[in-house]
């Protein structure tokens, strides 16, 4: 046997063994079927709600805020 005959060989076998192994793994993976994750797995999301008020008027800012005053 010539070396690209060896070559194509060791790749297809390769080839196999990770389709063999992916198919393997979505099995595994599908074994849940389509239950939903158990409620107390399911974290809440924190919300922060923060209000302030400008006053554009004044010459003191502390950030650098845009003002958009209608003369």
């Amino acid at each position: 046997m010539n070396r690209s005959k060896i070559v194509a060989i060791i790749t297809g076998a390769i080839s196999i063994i990770l389709a063999i192994a992916y198919l393997i793994l979505v099995q595994l993976l599908d074994f849940r079927d389509m239950k939903p994750a158990p409620i107390s797995q399911i974290e809440t999301p924190a919300i922060a709600i923060y209000q302030s008020q400008v006053d554009c008027n004044s010459n003191s800012y502390q950030l650098p805020i845009i003002c958009n005053q209608i003369y």
